[in-house]
């Protein structure tokens, strides 16, 4: 009797293993499918934000280097004072580039990871 007692326990004890490992693997597949959608739209929306920023740069640079060709009457001198300011700028940002870019990158996934 104690016996058959123990066996249908230990038949329900396998069917609830089951259950719960079936439930984990469901709960983990989509915690990882949430993560990489929220990862993959963070990319996307930086990239798009990103590439209208670039043309905004690259036609406001192309102005900036027309005006200063007009006012230093060189085409030549123009376009490489523009130069000069993205050396200055990249040189900053290389310099500043822990602060400035992997930080705020690495807050940004850390809390997509961690905190969903």
């Amino acid at each position: 009797m104690a016996f058959e007692e123990l066996k249908e326990n230990a038949e329900h004890i396998k069917e609830q293993v089951n259950f719960l490992m079936k439930n984990n693997l469901a709960y983990y597949k989509l915690k990882f499918f949430k993560l990489i959608m929220k990862s993959s739209i963070s990319i996307l929306k930086f990239a798009l934000v990103l590439m209208s920023f670039l043309m905004v740069l690259f036609f406001g640079s192309l102005g900036l280097a027309f005006a200063l060709s007009i006012y230093l009457d060189s085409y030549a001198l123009g376009f490489l004072t523009v130069a000069g300011g993205y050396v200055v700028v990249t040189f900053l940002l290389f310099i500043f580039k822990r602060k400035l870019i992997e930080g705020p990158i690495l807050r940004k996934f850390s809390y997509l990871f961690f905190n969903n």
